[in-house]
């Protein structure tokens, strides 16, 4: 059974991150259970930071993706990296050794540096650079505003710059966080604001739609190639919770009840 085009292999596995933070054995474990599930909306990548890749050894994940949380590339023979993810200040000759791997090389421009976004447009310049924007995070300021979302998107469909999107997404539809008095971006509102912006149609007021009804029919009248365009462009997401994804996607009947 297969997921609608706009929702194939989306969700990255970020157990070990925040706010879930899961130990090591248990985010393996649910991983190779995600993986016996087979289904079509995980991509079954494990995203694991370049500082704890020593705790792999025993049984490692068939897929990762390695987020370099240090400034130097470890030895990864042993292990199959699929993909790379450097921070913003990633220095040159890091760069060009993360490029050497033949892999896609994922950089995370500084969206609180002046001009944060010419650097995600130079980001085309470079042979092999893809782009990573940060959705959220644990203060207010750590959320771009539609806006500043919408622009970055509409940057990576006018140079056909594909881009993953990290933290923050922990739902479908924007919504509001009153712990920390700020909207959360959803899921949903940015895989159908890249297939605005490949449809040259605005993305910034379905980025600012909490309106789950008029989302979820929008996402159904995505035309198909629309559809795959977009996911060429927005290549996946990370998220700490495997299920909720899947489980909300089906509440809003965007996948079929079995699906995964």
């Amino acid at each position: 059974m297969t997921a609608s085009p706009l929702f194939e292999r989306l969700v990255d596995d970020a157990g070990l991150f925040p706010p879930t933070s899961l130990p090591m054995d248990e985010a393996l474990a649910r991983h190779a259970r995600d993986l016996s599930g087979r289904s079509p909306v995980l991509t079954h990548l494990f995203l694991c930071p370049a500082t704890r890749l020593g705790q792999l050894a025993d049984r490692p994940p068939p897929h990762i993706g390695l987020i370099l949380d240090k400034g130097e590339l470890p030895g990864t023979n042993s292990l199959n990296i699929v993909s790379i993810d450097l921070p913003a200040q990633g220095t040159e000759p890091l760069v060009n050794e993360c490029l050497a791997t033949g892999l896609p090389v994922y950089v995370e421009p500084d969206r609180c540096a002046p001009g944060w976004l010419a650097a995600v447009a130079a980001l085309k310049h470079t042979p092999g650079l893809a782009a990573k924007v940060r959705c959220g995070g644990v203060t207010p300021e750590m959320f771009p505003t539609p806006e500043e979302l919408g622009s970055f998107i509409e940057i990576c469909v006018d140079l056909g710059l594909p881009f993953k999107a990290t933290a923050g997404l922990h739902h479908a539809v924007r919504h509001y966080d009153p712990e920390l008095d700020v909207y959360r971006h959803g899921f949903l509102n940015i895989l159908l604001a890249t297939c605005a912006a490949v449809q040259r149609e605005s993305p910034f007021e379905i980025l600012a739609s909490a309106e789950s009804e008029d989302l979820v029919k929008a996402a159904h009248a995505v035309p198909v190639e629309t559809a795959r365009r977009a996911r060429e462009l927005m290549v996946s997401y990370g998220s700490c919770s495997t299920s909720t994804p899947i489980a909300e996607l089906r509440a809003l009947g965007l996948i079929e009840e079995g699906n995964g």
